[in-house]
């Protein structure tokens, strides 16, 4: 189903029954939404249990995060069906908020596997990946307005970033059903593939991610990620302070030597 082949967990042993798990096979994590039968729908449970993975995954050694839905889809975003103690809005978006934030603040290189819907805070969940790997049935949309809600999750700040202004607002404020083509179109996919042929590509993707040196993309990713909000003079500085960091490396000495013998670095992290 994923990029694991054999999944054993990070700490302790899988559980079937809660609604993300998480798996780890080398350096690849993944993390799976599962709650099949509401196409793996978000209860309160399952916020609270995605970022205490996010948490347990920036903790470990792994290089590279898969996120993906059990079963055929991705994620039909929250849970609204009800249940449970009622609470004011705003304190179940405190645990939405902390998992989006957990998932943006991760160091390292992450990969959304979508396979069926991504909607709602689901698409901003996938979005919200470094790199979103889709098959050809995949089906994306900004569903809130069609709820009565506004948009979460982070669409309001990932979405201008990633196709411009009016775009989102096309995105948000219609509400309308993207196939998995026409949002590779729109960049908000890296890749489209069949369905048979999904695992096979998310697993070349984080074959490459593997094999990158971890310390500098994970400076890099920072530094990306702070850019829209940076100055060019913080930039430069923020590149200099990076650049300084890698030439302590081992794997910068490695990929010197490397070029010189004509061969592919072998990256450690040290």
């Amino acid at each position: 189903m994923t990029a694991v082949s054999d999944p054993s967990r990070l700490n302790g042993a899988v559980q079937a029954d809660q609604p993300v798990q998480l798996t780890r096979d080398g350096g690849i994590a993944t993390i799976t939404l599962s709650n099949p039968r509401r196409k793996n729908a978000m209860t309160r449970a399952a916020w609270r249990a995605l970022r205490a993975a996010l948490a347990e995954v920036a903790a470990s050694d792994a290089r590279v995060l898969v996120v993906t839905g059990a079963g055929e889809e991705f994620c039909a975003g929250a849970d609204l069906s009800g249940g449970g103690e009622r609470r004011p809005p705003l304190v179940d978006m405190t645990e939405v908020n902390e998992a989006c934030l957990a998932l943006h603040r991760l160091p390292l290189p992450t990969i959304a596997r979508v396979d069926g819907v991504a909607v709602g805070a689901g698409m901003n969940l996938a979005l919200g990946c470094d790199f979103v790997v889709a098959s050809s049935r995949a089906r994306f949309s900004e569903i809130f307005v069609k709820r009565g809600l506004s948009v979460d999750f982070g669409g309001s700040w990932l979405l201008p970033r990633l196709v411009g202004l009016h775009r989102a607002k096309e995105l948000v404020l219609l509400g309308d059903m993207l196939g998995a083509e026409q949002a590779r179109e729109w960049g908000l996919v890296r890749e489209v593939v069949e369905p048979g042929d999904l695992d096979a590509a998310v697993g070349r993707l984080a074959e490459r991610l593997l094999a990158g040196p971890p310390v500098a993309m994970r400076l890099s990713k920072r530094m990306l990620n702070d850019s829209f909000e940076a100055t060019l003079d913080r930039a430069l500085e923020d590149e200099a302070r990076s650049q300084q960091v890698n030439f302590a490396t081992e794997d910068t000495a490695e990929a010197g030597r490397a070029f010189l013998e004509k061969r592919d670095p072998l990256f450690t992290g040290r």
